[in-house]
């Protein structure tokens, strides 16, 4: 079973639930939330919504699912507390502590607080992480960054601008971007890392990478997070070798690789799939033993312009996962497409976007441009 926790202020989210549960009553009005449950045994769904209809409360149950059904239950935060203590006292007590445990999550996320390395992140706060990409051939600066000294000293820059992590990448994500050989990415970020933590010993470096052996690398260098955009689901070792190393994570959605992400990708509900993945995959982390987690919903790794303009109006329904939530938007193709510029003219477009994700929940900023991103960043916790 997934548990989310949706805002339903948005009409046109309050709609599409609407239309999937086949809600005929009137019962939209502002800060109205839902409950989705999904993938109740027929049996448990029974006993969920005898208990929920037994208060003169609403339930709705999805159709045509052969084995387990999808709950959806419209309300406000303490009707959902009142529901998990119900069914903890008369119906089923695992369900009872997760709706439990996603409400704590949800309504204390700002609480959040992680160490990594020597600094201490306070996620009622957000953070900028700078781009480095150590590649030719990444979309925005391919090329820029490939020779090593111009890599360090971008990447000292970026830290006397004002940002927190350095995310230091060897090989493009851009799509169509085939894979590199370990090797190779091995020569382009281990070199980089060594000389960037030998000038700045204090600096927290975030490795973009899903191969463990390039994860083991760069830890055992002095890395302190791996940002793999599979969600370790390409390497499912890349675990075992953050747990070793007691590291961070990064834990990304993508559909399908690179090479074919944005060849016609395709979602009933890209929140709903998304959200649903990170569970999973954050799950399976916390179970191993790793502590600082991350998600990210991977605008543009295999989504539509739609689903991207959804993901960031509706990251607030991702906060109920309990992890800090790190967005990506910086010059992206679906920027240009609504200011109609190049790669190398959305920097305002990024800042607007990256202002908005933060106000939505994200509490990590990964951009290209890390003095607009400070500025971002100063006045958001200025106001915060």
């Amino acid at each position: 079973m997934v548990i989310q926790i949706i805002n339903l202020t948005h009409s046109d989210v309050f709609k599409k639930y609407s239309s999937r549960y086949k809600i005929y009553r009137d019962v939209y009005q502002p800060g109205l939330y839902g409950l989705e449950i999904r993938n109740v045994p027929k049996q448990l769904a029974s006993v969920v919504q005898k208990i929920v209809l037994h208060e003169n409360e609403i339930c709705y149950k999805s159709e045509n699912v052969v084995n387990n059904l999808d709950l959806f239950i419209p309300g406000a935060i303490w009707n959902f507390k009142e529901l998990s203590r119900r069914i903890l006292s008369g119906g089923d007590e695992e369900l009872g502590y997760k709706i439990t445990n996603i409400i704590k999550n949800y309504e204390e996320y700002d609480l959040k607080s992680y160490k990594i390395g020597g600094k201490d992140f306070n996620f009622s706060l957000c953070y900028t992480m700078g781009i480095l990409n150590v590649t030719p051939d990444s979309f925005s600066d391919g090329g820029l960054y490939i020779n090593e000294i111009d890599a360090v000293n971008h990447a000292i820059n970026m830290i006397d601008a004002g940002a927190d992590i350095i995310d230091i990448g060897g090989e493009s994500t851009r799509p169509g971007a085939l894979p590199v050989e370990e090797k190779e990415e091995l020569e382009r970020v281990i070199p980089v890392i060594k000389k960037i933590i030998e000038l700045k010993p204090d600096a927290i470096i975030s490795v973009d990478t899903n191969k463990s052996k390039v994860a083991s690398e760069a830890l055992k260098c002095g890395a302190k997070i791996i940002n793999d955009i599979s969600g370790f689901t390409f390497d499912p070792n890349i675990i075992n070798i953050v747990k070793k190393y007691d590291a961070g994570i990064i834990i990304m959605h993508i559909k399908g690789s690179p090479n074919n992400m944005q060849q016609n990708p395709f979602y009933d509900d890209a929140v709903a799939e998304i959200f649903d993945h990170l569970y999973k995959q954050t799950t399976k982390a916390v179970k191993n033993g790793i502590k600082n987690i991350f998600i990210d919903p991977g605008i543009g790794f295999g989504k539509r312009f739609e689903d991207n303009i959804e993901i960031i109006r509706r990251l607030e329904d991702f906060k109920c996962l309990g992890y800090p939530i790190v967005i990506g938007v910086s010059r992206k193709a679906f920027l240009g497409k609504i200011i109609d510029a190049d790669v190398n003219q959305r920097d305002i477009a990024t800042a607007i976007m990256e202002t908005a994700a933060v106000k939505a929940g994200a509490r990590i900023i990964r951009t290209h441009n890390i003095q607009i991103g400070t500025q971002v960043k100063k006045i958001l916790n200025q106001l915060h």
